[in-house]
């Protein structure tokens, strides 16, 4: 039985006074999709920054392990692209060459032809090779989050931290993008990512619902159900349809030409 990629026991984070996550305990199994879902201010993005190493628990641990149990695996962490200011003044080429410096390990002067080599796949899969001499500034909002994926992969890992990746993307970008994420999986990545999106969470491998602390954590049928996510987000938000769920919250709702999320479940 493979070991769980990152273990939480009594885990709580915060920002000074603060509190982003209650102390909770939980487990995220190596390989497949995790999902991070919860309201505004649950703990997701917090918790994605513990995992990367960048956010220290106020109590309590959490650990990364590599596959095989020596060390700290390999950590890709994505940001939103509404996080990163797009006026900087690097080109497309720049930004996804900067996963290069952030995997080596080591202080690097320039870029090897291995490393070379793993930009130009990293941009060919996200589809943005004919962007790569343009500036952050002259891309769309899709454009940018696929820059920055593109970055992430470009980093060696084992493990990929995306902070809600296909969130109000155009059809385009979020196809290439969930895309990516199928493939990354089907070669053993660890993939970790925050979502608002419920029905992006009912076909993840593995879910954890948080609203300040950990609601519930597993597989998507035993942990979205309707009493966990009355409890997350509260009887007005949660509504019931026949057999559909959905949440009655603006940073929720599908937008029309949005994508469709794909059952990995076959």
């Amino acid at each position: 039985m493979r070991s769980a990629a990152v273990c939480a026991e009594q885990l709580a984070l915060g920002y000074g006074a603060r509190s982003a996550l209650t102390a909770s305990s939980f487990e995220i199994p190596r390989g497949g999709i995790t999902v991070l879902i919860g309201p505004n201010g649950s703990g997701k993005s917090t918790l994605l920054g513990a995992i990367a190493g960048l956010i220290e628990p106020i109590s309590g641990s959490i650990s990364v392990q590599a596959d095989n149990g020596e060390g700290r695996s390999r950590i890709s962490y994505v940001l939103q692209s509404t996080k990163v200011n797009d006026t900087l003044p690097v080109t497309v080429r720049e930004v996804v060459a900067m996963g290069r410096y952030a995997g080596s390990g080591k202080v690097r002067h320039r870029l090897g032809p291995d490393d070379q080599a793993a930009v130009d796949d990293a941009m060919a899969r996200m589809g943005i090779t004919h962007l790569a001499g343009l500036h952050l500034r002259e891309l769309s909002g899709g454009q940018r989050q696929r820059a920055l994926v593109a970055q992430g992969l470009a980093q060696d890992h084992d493990i990929l931290l995306l902070d809600e990746p296909l969130t109000g993307l155009d059809l385009p970008s979020a196809q290439a993008i969930d895309q990516v994420i199928h493939d990354e999986t089907s070669t053993g990545c660890t993939i970790v990512m925050t979502t608002h999106d419920l029905a992006e969470a009912q076909v993840a491998d593995h879910v954890i619902l948080l609203s300040g602390r950990v609601v519930a954590s597993g597989p998507a049928e035993s942990v979205l159900t309707v009493e966990n996510l009355t409890s997350a987000y509260g009887p007005n938000l949660l509504h019931v349809e026949g057999e559909r769920l959905f949440i009655d919250d603006p940073a929720h709702r599908p937008v029309p030409g949005r994508h469709v999320h794909r059952d990995r479940s076959g």
